[in-house]
């Protein structure tokens, strides 16, 4: 299999993971943040076809980023939605992996890519790649924050003083 078969393998399988985790979820500002997430893999996959096919088109830029920070502040706001973020930390996680994968690949086929047009647009798939991790990174860490916390013992008796 060669890269761009597997960079479109990896963009299918990515679409399809994150539209089984938008039917999952009960919280509909999560569910548009998958589906839009969805819309942007379908996004990457039709230009990596375009460069098999020899041609090059542009790409318009990601607004998923900029919307997942608006469900972030109203998530933070409903404390009952933390129960279910829990049943999908794993998910999140896993999600979080399949980004990773895919910036290092996209990384890796700019480098080798001679055509500077097809180089830009590696790096910029690159990059939105990079912001679905930081979302997928982030609601993990919402979702865990209570787990985080630790109360020092010498904070937890001021008021006895």
């Amino acid at each position: 299999m060669n890269i761009l078969d597997f960079a479109l393998k990896m963009e299918l399988d990515g679409k399809a993971y994150y539209e089984k985790l938008a039917v999952e979820t009960d919280i509909l500002s999560l569910r548009t943040i998958f589906i839009n997430l969805a819309a942007d893999e379908q996004k990457h996959y039709d230009i990596i076809s375009s460069f098999k096919a020899g041609t090059t088109t542009g790409m318009a830029d990601s607004t998923v980023l900029e919307d997942a920070k608006n469900v972030f502040e109203c998530l933070r706001q409903d404390n009952e939605t933390l129960g279910a973020l829990k049943k999908s930390l794993h998910g999140y996680e896993y999600a979080r992996k399949i980004e990773a994968d895919s910036i290092k690949l996209y990384e890796e086929m700019a480098d080798k890519e001679s055509d500077t047009g097809k180089v830009a647009l590696l790096q910029k798939i690159a990059a939105e790649e990079r912001k679905h991790y930081n979302i997928m990174d982030n609601l993990a860490d919402f979702t865990l924050k209570p787990e985080y916390y630790l109360e020092w013992r010498e904070f937890s008796n001021l008021e006895q003083l």
